[in-house]
């Protein structure tokens, strides 16, 4: 018989292994259980990964997908934790700027501002934006707020984002203006926050349904201003086509 071709979908199996991965989390397990990630998780990942690659050439030709490289590892960096569980019990990819590397953090100055989606039970969510840049990239974006402040606050300040989205999350939000920025400026408020990311949960079923993929883009694009402000400040143009 003909190999099966992976669907960008999950099925209930997907969010069956992570629960049982979060009562086993134990390196004999995982490799017992190896073909379920396989099959489960990791190639309706990549599937996933390839389907949204070829919708972003629709609305946000500058974002790319790579099967190969855009899911994150489900192994932890345990050097530097109490918790010396070697597997994470949820699955995630990232969808970044052409011009930029797939990093993200505080480690990396070459990363851009893209887009997140993260499989795991009852805690499925999608988003956007850029999470906890390096002081450089930091550096730039509070400077373009700073000098051109209409263009932001008209993101920041948009109803429908508002309501959908909750905001920008203020999980990394400065007590004190951050040097060289006076204290009544326009976007005073906005120039303490560290980190620049949007998003909403979504259900189980929403996650694992026929219907993600067309969720996931309906979704990325109400959230593309944003996307496009943080990267245009970071010096990363749009593009009307892939290539």
């Amino acid at each position: 018989m003909p190999a099966t071709v992976p669907t960008p979908t999950f099925g209930p199996g997907a969010l069956r292994f992570l629960r049982a991965l979060a009562r086993n989390n134990r390196k004999p397990w995982f490799e017992a259980n190896r073909e379920r990630y396989e099959r489960e998780l990791r190639a309706p990942m990549r599937a996933l990964i390839e389907e949204m690659d070829t919708r972003f050439g629709r609305f946000a030709p500058e974002i790319t997908g790579d099967p190969r490289r855009s899911m994150f590892r489900i192994h932890r960096d345990v050097r530097f934790s109490r918790d010396k569980s070697p597997y994470k019990t949820h699955a995630a990819c990232w969808f970044h700027h052409r011009d930029a590397t797939r990093q993200v953090g505080q480690e990396s100055e070459s990363g851009s501002a893209g887009f997140y989606f993260h499989l795991q039970p009852d805690q499925c969510f999608l988003g956007a934006g850029l999470w906890m840049p390096p002081r450089g990239q930091l550096g730039k974006i509070r400077d373009a707020m700073a000098e051109k402040p209409a263009a932001f606050l008209r993101i920041v300040n948009d109803r429908t984002l508002s309501r959908r989205y909750g905001g920008l999350d203020d999980d990394a939000v400065l007590k004190r203006m951050p040097r060289g920025y006076p204290d009544d400026h326009p976007v005073a408020g906005w120039l303490k926050y560290q980190s620049f990311t949007m998003g909403r949960s979504i259900t189980d079923a929403q996650a694992t349904g026929r219907a993600l993929p067309k969720l996931l883009e309906q979704d990325y694009e109400r959230l593309l201003p944003l996307v496009r402000w943080l990267n245009g400040a970071l010096g990363m143009e749009r593009r009307s086509a892939k290539y």
